[in-house]
């Protein structure tokens, strides 16, 4: 089994972290787009040329589906890598965990990028999943740069800024850009409250590993030795994970238990 994914950055680490533990035996395709990076300042059709070329880059490797490790590249290309790739290659967007965190009845906040934040495509999920329900969008200026540089001090200043933005009685915040799940712990320790309940946080990348594995009908088998190689293309050239990566546990990760592509 092959699986591919791709993201403009390394936000892409924590759903292809969450693919290899489900199964060590895959080989990962990742794509990535430093020639473009970021893509979220984009218009919505660059960014769709953008993602659809990273995307042909990964194809051209033949896997068996295609995740899309990025929140902004699903909003806006999802549907138009599906219609130039399915039903050939399956294609996996990325959707913020809104329905699963509405669940919990309580009030909630959805920490995203500014760009996202307010946009149509959030607040349809928004009044589709979490009607009735007291939801916070907080932007997030900064964070998903600092993430993808690996850059502490911003993170902590992004983090703290977003933080000073979620409502006291928030218990659960939806981590809607995939960058963020690469500092979950950062941002429980950031919004805890003193005597209240543990926070909870919803991301997305282990429902995205899952569903690509329905997706190619294969089950997951943790279990598996750890066989599956990693290939990384940089805007189509082959290469290596970027130094950034390593500074977090998902990057750490695939350099550890993934013998060369």
């Amino acid at each position: 089994m092959k699986i591919a994914l791709m993201d403009s950055g390394i936000g892409l680490l924590a759903a292809t972290a969450a693919v290899r533990r489900l199964r060590p035996d895959a080989d990962l395709v990742l794509s990535l787009d430093p020639d473009g990076m970021p893509w979220g300042p984009r218009t919505p059709q660059d960014l769709t040329a953008r993602a659809l070329a990273v995307a042909e880059a990964a194809a051209a490797r033949r896997p068996d589906a295609l995740i899309v490790g990025c929140n902004t590249a699903t909003v806006h290309a999802l549907t138009a890598l599906r219609d130039h790739l399915e039903p050939v290659l399956p294609v996996i967007g990325t959707v913020p965990a809104i329905k699963p965190a509405a669940a919990g009845g309580g009030p909630f906040a959805i920490w995203a990028t500014p760009a996202t934040t307010g946009s149509p495509y959030q607040r349809n999920l928004i009044q589709d999943f979490a009607d009735g329900v007291t939801v916070t969008e907080v932007p997030c200026w900064g964070l998903a740069e600092a993430v993808e540089h690996a850059d502490e001090n911003a993170i902590d200043a992004a983090v703290a800024a977003a933080a000073e933005l979620t409502p006291e009685d928030v218990t659960t915040v939806v981590l809607g850009c995939t960058h963020y799940e690469l500092v979950a712990e950062r941002i429980r320790a950031a919004v805890r409250r003193p005597g209240r309940p543990p926070l909870v946080l919803h991301g997305s990348a282990g429902a995205v590993a899952a569903q690509a594995m329905r997706r190619v009908g294969e089950r997951p088998a943790p279990e598996a030795p750890a066989t599956g190689t990693l290939t990384v293309l940089l805007s189509g050239r082959e290469g290596t994970l970027p130094p950034a990566a390593l500074a977090y546990a998902e990057g750490r990760l695939l350099q550890e238990v993934t013998p060369a592509g």
